[in-house]
């Protein structure tokens, strides 16, 4: 099952996407975010929809895709989940999850404009997997209850503004990642059922450029370790969204340029789909 959105920003309708049929969602919910997965929201949809108690769905011709996901009470990060970034970015390899926080008004559309923030000369861009947690989580015990708190999965791109992250930071890293629209979602949510997290192909282009070529396989904590872990110092939440680390390939490598205004970002993940940004200067 894939959770979508389409139309005006602040006015989008939420679409359910079952067995290859889409639905108009509206009649359960005006949005996909906690309060709709803390309701069981993903099972209502599923019943709706093989009763034909939801409305087919036809967007039209050149609608914006809206973000999949409502905003979530926390946007949780993982930093340097891959070796190779590790690398790149001048570090070990951690030898437990990384985190710091983004502002939920970072989330955006999947092709939404993207904007260089002001007094930004280093704005870079991120491919990452993002879990959506399903049901509120406390000191689990297990990676099997790790797992069944997830509740699915979307792309998202983590963007950064590596001066803001590293020589304003203060010590800790979200000063460079916390500008409006710094988190592209989607275009779609799949379900837990209908993706594998451990096996899928991340890639990121910049001007039809490859950037990112790499695999989920090669993370060093897999989604049930994070979800384990981070559940050992918060209760997540239903609709909590947690994006799980880059690859190697960003342009805090030195290996690029950093972006600039009329440069495009495109990241794909395979089975979960593919983001477009133009980036204009905020």
């Amino acid at each position: 099952m894939k959770l979508w959105t389409s139309g005006p920003k602040g006015s989008e309708t939420p679409v359910v996407t079952v067995d290859g049929k889409d639905f108009d969602a509206s009649a359960v919910t005006g949005e996909f975010g906690p309060a709709f997965f803390a309701a069981g929201g993903l099972d209502t949809l599923q019943e709706k929809a093989a009763a034909g108690e939801l409305p087919e769905f036809t967007a039209e011709s050149g609608a914006r895709l809206g973000a999949p996901l409502g905003r979530p009470q926390a946007l949780i990060c993982i930093g340097q989940n891959y070796a190779a970034h590790a690398a790149e970015s001048g570090s070990q390899p951690p030898e437990r999850p990384i985190i710091f926080f983004k502002h939920p008004n970072t989330i955006a559309g999947p092709d939404d404009t993207a904007f260089i923030p002001r007094g930004s000369d280093k704005t870079d861009w991120e491919v990452e997997l993002g879990l959506v947690i399903g049901r509120q989580a406390s000191y689990l015990s297990s990676r099997e209850e790790a797992a069944e708190a997830i509740a699915g999965y979307v792309i998202a791109n983590d963007l950064s503004e590596r001066t803001f992250q590293i020589e304003h930071s203060g010590g800790q890293w979200s000063k460079g990642k916390v500008a409006p629209g710094f988190s592209p979602l989607g275009p779609y949510f799949v379900t837990a059922d209908e993706f594998d997290p451990h096996n899928a192909n991340l890639r990121s282009w910049v001007n039809g450029e490859p950037r990112q070529d790499s695999n989920t396989a090669d993370m060093i904590f897999s989604v049930e370790d994070i979800v384990l872990d981070l559940s050992q110092y918060m209760q997540l939440e239903p609709g909590d969204i947690i994006l799980t680390g880059t690859p190697e390939g960003v342009a805090l490598s030195g290996r690029f340029p950093y972006l600039k205004a009329g440069d495009v970002v495109e990241i794909e993940i395979e089975g979960l789909g593919r983001q477009r940004q133009e980036f204009v200067q905020a």
